[in-house]
């Protein structure tokens, strides 16, 4: 484990001012480096906790934002904001792209080993830059199982991890089943991790706010899907801390 250094990044996009968590491990030399996305709720110390955890290890790690620093507790005022976003690939492209390239800006980033993870809305994000062809090491998404543009997941160029609760009613089962036909038509190297009795959102600790139906934290589960993403980094973007 190592000592980490955090700072709050500012960078526009989608019209908006950003408000990134980035986190730097300590040491000299430059390091792999992991985008992390939030849920549509927007950025949470979740994912800033994320960050700071990838960083432990090793990597350098930016939390990125989705509504111009605010968290969306207001399911209503969520929803009107993101079911926009996630119709619409080029805006969610923006927001990545902004987000990446502030993180391959650091000093301490290998611009060239880079992986996306995201939850929900920021899962889709990550999903859309593989679909606009950046090399990405992998991508994975939790929750965010949502299909693109004919076509274009082709120019995907790294392997996708996904998982989903079996009993989301948001990635229900027709959902899954549309998006890993579309990695297998593409030829992506894909899987799925079904998590048996979990809801949508269910890595998200319970917080203090209304949520929609289906949603919920599986403590377990939650582990789980941690401890399968850290699989799937160790294994396309290994940290040589030699």
């Amino acid at each position: 484990m190592t000592t980490v250094t955090t700072r709050t990044v500012e960078y526009a996009a989608d019209g908006l001012t950003m408000v990134g968590h980035l986190a730097v491990p300590g040491g000299a030399g430059r390091r792999p480096a992991v985008l992390v996305g939030p849920e549509g709720v927007g950025l949470s110390d979740v994912e800033r906790g994320r960050a700071d955890a990838l960083a432990e290890l090793g990597y350098v790690a930016l939390a990125f934002d989705l509504h111009g620093g605010r968290y969306l507790g207001d399911p209503e005022e969520m929803l009107a904001r993101c079911m926009p976003l996630l119709a619409d690939p080029e805006r969610m492209r923006d927001i990545g792209h902004a987000a990446l390239d502030v993180l391959r800006a650091e000093p301490r980033t290998d611009p060239d080993r880079v992986a996306a993870i995201g939850y929900g809305t920021g899962g889709a994000i990550a999903l859309e830059l593989g679909r606009d062809g950046v090399d990405l090491r992998a991508i994975a998404t939790v929750n965010g199982l949502i299909t693109g543009r004919p076509g274009e997941a082709a120019r995907i160029r790294c392997p996708v991890w996904s998982g989903v609760g079996s009993e989301d009613p948001i990635m229900a089962p027709a959902q899954r089943d549309a998006f890993t036909a579309e990695m297998q038509s593409a030829g992506v190297d894909w899987r799925l991790v079904v998590y048996g009795g979990a809801l949508h959102a269910f890595h998200h600790p319970t917080v203090g706010h209304v949520v929609l139906p289906g949603v919920g934290y599986h403590p377990q589960h939650a582990q789980r899907a941690w401890r399968d993403v850290l699989d799937l980094l160790a294994e396309c973007l290994p940290l040589d801390l030699g």
